[in-house]
């Protein structure tokens, strides 16, 4: 129990990671469960799973089933899948925490991921290519999601560098574009569905960050909303801190700041993001 509230009270990158990995143990839980005691086979049992959590691209069943289009972006069957966009997860994340700031985290992975599924039933519906195809398919998985923290990253810092272990450093910028050109490339050759929804989610981290930039218009609006429809909205007392939560919370404070210091003594103040700023400022008052 004690585990679940360390989850939820971690910082946001570590909240969504995490999540993702509970879900997946839920799942091969599940299909255990149905192993054993209604001897279903793990395809059975996957494609009742699939039905039922999985992004279908028919309209009807979408309409049927609307809790979908959040929990396709938290669910993976396969072990390679969820390791893969984990590690891009974690890869990216670390960056957009560090440069833009942790609390647009989970609003950029949630809407990500509604492009992603935007793009992926508009294609399939209106694409002749799909005409075959789209009452059946289903769409799971983290990448769109992903993918939008990723290109938001790299939007906002092109030329971050990168050391990689066999071409050496490499620019955040070029990263994105190979993973984007990667996709495209792929449609034709299988899984053209999540395909597509992977260029919907880097659409979104793209155009998010220069709709940020833009004086005109007012991004935060629409974070705080996303924010309050996903926070517990409870009123309680908070409890009195002991030793060891109190040198908790001031540990992870250090931490932030020591990041902060950091990042200004290679970037410079005006690097830092309005959410960084004021925790600098917090912390000298």
């Amino acid at each position: 129990m004690n585990f679940i509230k360390d989850i939820f009270k971690s910082d946001p990158l570590t909240r969504i990671i995490s999540f993702n990995i509970l879900i997946f143990c839920c799942i091969h839980l599940f299909i255990t469960i149905l192993f054993l005691l209604l001897s279903k086979t793990s395809t059975e049992s996957q494609i009742v799973l699939l039905q039922n959590l999985g992004l279908s691209s028919n309209i009807i069943i979408l309409l049927q089933k609307p809790w979908t289009i959040i929990t396709y972006m938290f669910t993976h069957f396969d072990l390679f899948h969820v390791i893969i966009n984990l590690f891009w997860l974690y890869f990216g994340g670390k960056i957009f925490i560090s440069y833009i700031n942790s609390s647009n985290l989970l609003p950029t992975y949630i809407m990500g991921g509604f492009s992603g599924a935007i793009i992926y039933i508009l294609s399939f519906n209106f694409l002749p290519v799909f005409e075959s195809v789209k009452v059946n398919s289903i769409a799971i998985g983290a990448s769109a999601s992903v993918l939008a923290i990723l290109f938001a990253s790299a939007t906002y810092v092109p030329n971050f560098s990168v050391r990689t272990l066999f071409i050496g450093n490499i620019k955040l910028k070029y990263i994105a574009l190979i993973a984007l050109i990667i996709d495209i490339l792929s449609i034709p050759k299988g899984n053209a569905g999540g395909h597509i929804a992977h260029i919907g989610g880097a659409f979104y981290g793209y155009l998010y960050i220069h709709m940020k930039n833009s004086k005109k218009i007012n991004t935060n609006y629409l974070i705080d909303q996303i924010i309050l429809m996903f926070a517990k909205k409870t009123s309680y007392i908070p409890k009195k801190e002991n030793d060891y939560q109190y040198n908790a919370r001031k540990k992870e404070e250090q931490k932030e700041i020591d990041i902060i210091l950091d990042k200004i003594s290679r970037s410079g103040y005006e690097s830092l993001s309005d959410h960084e700023k004021k925790t600098l400022f917090n912390q000298k008052e």
